[in-house]
């Protein structure tokens, strides 16, 4: 694997950009200038976790969406778990919709 701005094995970035959920995500976004592949594992994760982080939030203050937090957390779990995975294998995993944001979005702006 080839080193990013980072000083990071590709694979290790891209794995790393899900950690911490969107928060490590922001953090290799704005740190990667030259990968791709590296911006938009970051991208992605900045777009699912804030994503489902803001939804957990609208869900958890109203009293008709508080029984979907549990289900809402049960997919946030699985999809750390897939995405951690694909990164550190060095997949380039594009999730359905948001894959594809990402990857616009990532090439488009510049940190």
């Amino acid at each position: 694997m080839k080193n990013t701005s980072t000083g990071l094995d590709k694979n290790v970035a891209s794995g790393l950009c899900y950690v911490l959920c969107w928060i490590s995500g922001l953090v290799f976004f704005l740190l990667e200038k030259e990968d791709q592949d590296v911006r938009f594992h970051a991208m992605q994760s900045i777009i699912v976790f804030g994503g489902l982080n803001i939804l957990n939030i609208l869900l958890s203050i109203s009293l008709i969406g508080l029984p979907l937090v549990p289900l809402v957390m049960i997919v946030w779990v699985v999809l750390w778990v897939l995405l951690i995975i694909k990164g550190f294998q060095g997949e380039h995993y594009k999730l359905p919709y948001v894959g594809d944001l990402a990857e616009k979005w990532a090439a488009q702006i510049k940190a």
